[in-house]
């Protein structure tokens, strides 16, 4: 059984692991019952986004591998979503390379690498992961009509999480 210290750190590699499944799920078939299948394996690795941070919080086990590995495992599976969502055509490619080019943008490390401080996730940058996971989902379900609404409340959290990453670290 896995040490307490490490069950976090086990929750991101289950998340990247999940990755490479739900991209075999979405791109060998264009099956709906497979899409809301790979749906659900996204969900499942959008909860151990939540549930690391959670207990690595609770049980006071911040790591230096969790710092690094989540929030890129969180890249990683949210741009994998978007650019399969293109492929699908289910989310239009200039939002879809609007979204992947803020995800890059990786300001909180970057601002680790130039001596500044990193910035806790603020509250617009949560509402854009919790927009563009429900986004995903819903889009993978094929409820185009509320998936693309929330799409586009994703894109504006997206922007405006940029914003504010920007501004907090003192560069607007």
């Amino acid at each position: 059984m896995a040490k307490k210290e490490n069950i976090p750190n086990l929750l991101t590699l289950i998340r990247i692991l999940l990755i490479p499944v739900f991209l075999l799920l979405t791109s060998l078939t264009s099956s709906v019952t497979w899409h809301i299948i790979a749906a659900i394996i996204f969900a499942v690795a959008s909860l151990t986004d939540y549930l690391d941070g959670y207990l690595a919080r609770k049980w006071k086990v911040v790591t230096n591998f969790g710092k690094f590995a989540d929030p890129l495992a969180d890249k990683m599976l949210v741009m994998s979503a978007f650019i399969i969502l293109v492929g699908l055509n289910l989310a239009p490619a200039w939002i879809s390379a609007i979204i992947v080019c803020r995800e890059l943008t990786g300001l909180r490390l970057l601002l680790v690498e130039t001596g500044g401080e990193v910035l806790a996730a603020a509250m617009p940058g949560k509402i854009k992961t919790a927009t563009q996971m429900f986004s995903i989902i819903l889009l993978l379900c094929h409820f185009e009509f509320v998936g693309t609404i929330l799409l586009y409340i994703a894109l504006f959290f997206t922007l405006y999480s940029g914003y504010d990453y920007f501004k907090g670290a003192g560069f607007l």
